[in-house]
C-alpha cells in the first residue's frame, strides 16, 4: 500500500489542531520558524492560525504601552518580555492569556486560553488587573487550506496537544525542547541531515 498515509498521520492531520503545538523539526531552516514552538489557536477547513512562543524579540512590554499612550503601572509588567508571533501582520499586537477572561476582540481557543487583539487587555495588564498568564506577540502565523496539512504530511513539523505549563510558565528557551519531550521525543536525536550517512 506504499502512498498511502499511516492512520495515525491521517488521523492527526483530519481532526482540529486548535490547542496543539507545532513543534519545527530541527530540518527546517525557514528563518521565521527554524527551532520554533507554535501554539494553534484556530484550524478548521479554511486554514490555521497561531503564535510562536519561543522567538522573544528585543523589546519590552513598555515598548508597546508607549507607542499606545498606556501608562505601566509597574516595572515587572514593564520589563515582559515581547514575542514575534509569526510573519503575518508583524506590525499587530496579539496577547495569548489565561484565563480566557471576557475582552472586546477574543478568539476563546479553550474553555480557560484566549487569544486577544483588542486595547482593553493591554490597558488591563498595565493596570495590573490583566489576565493571570499572558505572552505578548507581535504578529502570528497563519497557514491557507490545506497549507498546515500538506506540511504536516511533509514531516516539516511535529504536532501533539499543548500544554499551559509550557506555555506560559517555562523558559522560552526550552519550550522547543520541552513540547517535543511531551510527544517522548528528544529533538537532540533528530539530525538535520535524516537520511544521510
Amino acid at each position: 500500500m506504499t502512498g498511502y498515509l499511516p492512520d495515525t498521520i491521517v488521523m492527526s492531520i483530519s481532526q482540529s489542531l486548535s490547542n496543539h503545538f507545532l513543534i519545527a523539526m530541527p530540518a527546517l531552516d525557514d528563518p521565521n520558524f527554524h527551532h520554533t514552538t507554535t501554539y494553534i489557536c484556530e484550524h478548521d477547513e479554511d486554514g490555521a492560525l497561531g503564535v510562536v512562543i519561543n522567538r522573544p524579540l528585543n523589546m519590552r512590554l513598555i515598548d508597546i504601552l508607549r507607542y499606545m499612550d498606556i501608562e505601566p503601572g509597574s516595572d515587572e509588567i514593564s520589563s515582559r518580555p515581547v514575542y514575534m508571533g509569526g510573519p503575518v501582520q508583524s506590525d499587530r499586537g496579539f496577547v495569548l492569556h489565561e484565563p480566557a477572561g471576557d475582552w472586546e476582540a477574543t478568539l476563546k481557543v479553550t474553555d480557560k486560553i484566549g487569544i486577544t487583539s483588542s486595547r482593553d487587555i493591554l490597558q488591563a495588564m498595565a493596570a495590573g488587573e490583566g489576565p493571570e498568564k499572558a505572552i505578548v506577540t507581535l504578529g502570528y502565523a497563519g497557514w491557507g487550506a490545506g497549507q498546515l496539512e500538506q506540511e504536516l504530511a511533509a514531516n516539516t513539523w511535529l504536532s501533539g496537544p499543548a500544554s499551559s505549563n509550557i506555555v506560559f510558565d517555562t523558559p522560552s528557551e526550552e519550550r522547543w525542547m520541552a513540547a517535543a519531550a511531551l510527544l517522548g521525543v528528544d529533538l537532540n536525536l533528530l539530525s538535520s541531515d535524516m537520511g544521510h550517512a
